[in-house]
């Protein structure tokens, strides 16, 4: 019964998904298309005031979809404090398509829209990347390391455009996300980078630096997301979708962007190990809080 439940659930939640982004992402690149148009500072303001607005509603129905799911239960904690008129740099372990998702839906009444560090081939999946364009947000394109050894040149560029990228959120407030895992958490690539972890990818921590270092003292603070999902562990944006999903854990700390955290990562190595350091110290404590996690949940039996 449960599979035929689900077989039912899947392509009814991918419809009214698409349909949801759909109605949400077309305003989004009309809007960004006067914004190309008309370059003139006082309509950039309001188009960048409606595309976030655009933003929050394909939120809010996203929200609404997640609700149509009565077994789905949320475990969060550390929500206090947060304000839409601050500015936020938020890193988060990265499971699942799944973590776009739950970021946008939890914060969407709590902190300023979020402006994500996408992958450059996103920009040509339909609609989400045209969205994601008109609302300035950041397409990151890595290199191997193999290929920056055939080509040099391209060293940095990722750096740059995150550089570039920043600049355009001093205007207004601001939530920055960076999955500094640089992919999506699975056992192969665990194995393929020599995780010393247990849960997680080893953080990459270029794109977080060069944000502190471009917006300073702008970031408030640092919001250190653990994503968890005990019970899915396995494929949470299938069971998301197809309505298996029943458990979302999340855990929010706020952490202070001090003086030492700002920067030249590029050309000061003194500075880049120490930052390295402090970024791998948050994950080291971040793959014991997700140990713990699943421990409990499933100590309790759920």
């Amino acid at each position: 019964m449960t599979r035929i439940l689900a077989a039912i659930t899947l392509p009814l939640s991918i419809v009214l998904t698409i349909l949801v982004t759909i109605v949400c992402s077309v305003p989004i690149i009309i809007a960004g298309m006067v914004k190309l148009l008309l370059p003139v500072p006082g309509i950039w303001r309001k188009v960048s005031i409606f595309c976030n607005f655009m933003m929050y509603c394909w939120c809010a129905g996203l929200a609404a979809l997640l609700r149509l799911n009565p077994h789905l239960q949320w475990d969060v904690e550390g929500l206090e404090g947060l304000s839409k008129k601050n500015w936020y740099l938020l890193i988060c372990n990265h499971r699942s398509w799944a973590d776009i998702v739950v970021l946008c839906v939890l914060f969407r009444k709590h902190i300023p829209m979020n402006k994500y560090f996408l992958k450059q081939q996103l920009a040509w999946v339909p609609f989400i990347g045209l969205a994601c364009w008109a609302l300035d947000m950041p397409f990151m394109k890595r290199y191997s390391r193999s290929y920056l050894l055939r080509h040099p040149d391209r060293r940095g560029k990722d750096v740059e455009t995150t550089r570039r990228s920043c600049e355009k959120f001093r205007r207004y407030p601001t939530t920055i996300v960076n999955f500094v895992e640089g992919s999506r958490f699975t056992h192969e690539k665990r194995q393929q980078t020599h995780s010393p972890y247990q849960h997680l990818l080893p953080p990459k921590a270029a794109g977080i630096a060069m944000a502190i270092n471009v917006l300073g003292s702008q970031f408030d603070k640092l919001l250190n997301i653990t994503l968890c999902y005990p019970n899915n562990d396995r494929h949470p944006f299938y069971d998301m979708l197809s309505g298996r999903l029943t458990r979302i854990v999340v855990r929010v700390q706020l952490e202070p962007i001090n003086e030492e955290l700002h920067g030249d990562y590029v050309n000061d190595k003194t500075f880049k190990r120490r930052f390295q350091r402090w970024l791998n110290m948050l994950w080291d404590k971040k793959d014991i809080q997700i140990e713990e996690i699943k421990t409990s949940y499933k100590n309790a039996g759920q």
